[in-house]
């Protein structure tokens, strides 16, 4: 067990799980702040919750590069930490809202369902005349039949796809090395 305890005591790991922890807690406190201002919390306005995992990548980065690097930082440290902090904070934010719509308010994902169906049913034309009414059908039986245990998977699968630029130009405007050792 101390040998589990000490591999994520090493800082490329331990700070952006800390980091990702707390992130996935600000966003979770989007979520609230959301609610309680009577917006849909699951609705698209909650994707803006990404400039949190922004600006904690930047200062989760630049804390390491400081502190650790000595003011220097590879390429791969900072999409370690970039893609680290990232996913943890997704699997907190998405756990905090689905204890939220099952234990809380289930209000929530029941408008989140009927908003779903409400924007399919906009795109009807555009979704038959793309993709023929089968697909239309299978969408609406998708979202139809849609559990709270989707949040998830979803929080996830769209934190990481926004991930992936935005943690590669951090960690290339970042990355310093030391280039002395090629003077001879």
């Amino acid at each position: 067990m101390n040998k589990i305890a000490a591999y994520f005591n090493h800082p490329l790991l331990k700070f952006p799980l800390l980091a990702g922890l707390a992130t996935g807690v600000l966003c979770f406190l989007y979520f609230l702040g959301l609610y309680a201002l009577g917006v849909p919390a699951l609705g698209n306005i909650r994707v803006l919750d990404y400039g949190i995992h922004i600006i904690m990548i930047v200062a989760t980065v630049w804390y390491y590069r400081k502190t650790i690097g000595h003011g220097r930082l590879h390429l791969w440290e900072g999409l370690t930490i970039g893609y680290v902090l990232n996913t943890v904070a997704a699997l907190v934010t998405g756990w905090l809202i689905y204890l939220f719509v099952t234990q809380v308010d289930p209000g929530v994902f029941a408008d989140y369902v009927v908003n779903s169906k409400k924007l399919l049913l906009e795109g009807k034309k555009q979704l038959v005349d793309q993709f023929g009414p089968e697909t239309f059908n299978e969408q609406w039986s998708k979202v139809s039949t849609m559990q709270p245990s989707v949040l998830l998977p979803d929080e996830l699968t769209k934190k990481t796809a926004l991930a992936v630029l935005p943690v590669l130009i951090i960690s290339l405007i970042f990355r310093k090395q030391d280039y002395g050792v090629l003077n001879p």
